[in-house]
C-alpha cells in the first residue's frame, strides 16, 4: 500500500488497533546527546501489521523540554511511516496547511490524509496538549491513545500547580 493512498480512517486504524511489545525489556541508549529507547510491536488483531515505538529525551543541561516519543507503522514494503509523536515544549511548531502557530507548548502530531494529499509531512499536523509536561508523561500518554499493551506507565499528574 502507498502511503499516498491512506485515508484518515486508515491512519485511525493503524493508531487504535491493539497492539503487544515484542521487546519490552528493551534497553536505553545514548546517542548525540540523547537517551533513546526502541521498541518494536505488533498488531494483536491477526493483521499482524508491526510498529516501532520510541522514547527520546534530551540529556544536555537545560533541555528537559526536548523529548518525544512516538509511533511508526511498519509498511509491507519495509517502509516506516510516522503515526503520532508526542513531542515537549522546547519549539514552536507551524501548522502549515492552517496557518496555525504552536509557540513552545507539548503538542502531538498525528498523520492525517489532508497533509499526505498537500505533499507536506504526513504527521505535519500537530494539536497542543496539556495532558503531559516530560517525556514519560508523553509515553504514557502515546501508550494508552494507541491501545499498547505489555508496558507498564504511569499518568503525569499535569493539574498541579508549580511551586516555582
Amino acid at each position: 500500500m502507498a502511503f499516498e493512498s491512506l485515508t484518515d480512517s486508515q491512519i485511525n486504524d493503524l493508531i487504535t488497533c491493539p497492539k503487544k511489545l515484542n521487546n519490552p525489556n528493551s534497553r536505553t541508549k545514548l546517542k548525540d546527546g540523547h537517551e533513546q529507547l526502541n521498541y518494536k510491536a505488533i498488531a494483536t488483531d491477526g493483521t499482524d501489521r508491526e510498529f516501532i515505538i520510541y522514547k527520546r529525551q534530551n540529556m544536555r543541561e537545560g533541555m528537559e523540554d526536548d523529548f518525544s516519543s512516538g509511533i511508526s507503522w511498519l509498511a509491507p514494503n519495509g517502509e516506516s511511516f510516522t503515526l503520532k509523536r508526542y513531542n515537549g515544549s522546547n519549539h514552536d511548531h507551524l501548522n502549515f496547511i492552517e496557518k496555525e502557530r504552536l509557540e513552545y507548548i507539548c503538542h502531538i502530531h498525528i498523520a492525517t490524509e489532508k497533509y499526505i494529499k498537500a505533499n507536506r509531512k504526513p504527521e505535519g499536523f500537530a494539536e497542543n496538549t496539556s495532558r503531559y509536561k516530560t517525556v514519560n508523561g508523553a509515553f504514557h500518554c502515546l501508550i494508552t491513545d494507541c491501545n499498547v499493551k505489555g508496558i507498564n506507565t504511569t499518568p503525569e499528574i499535569t493539574n498541579q500547580p508549580s511551586l516555582f
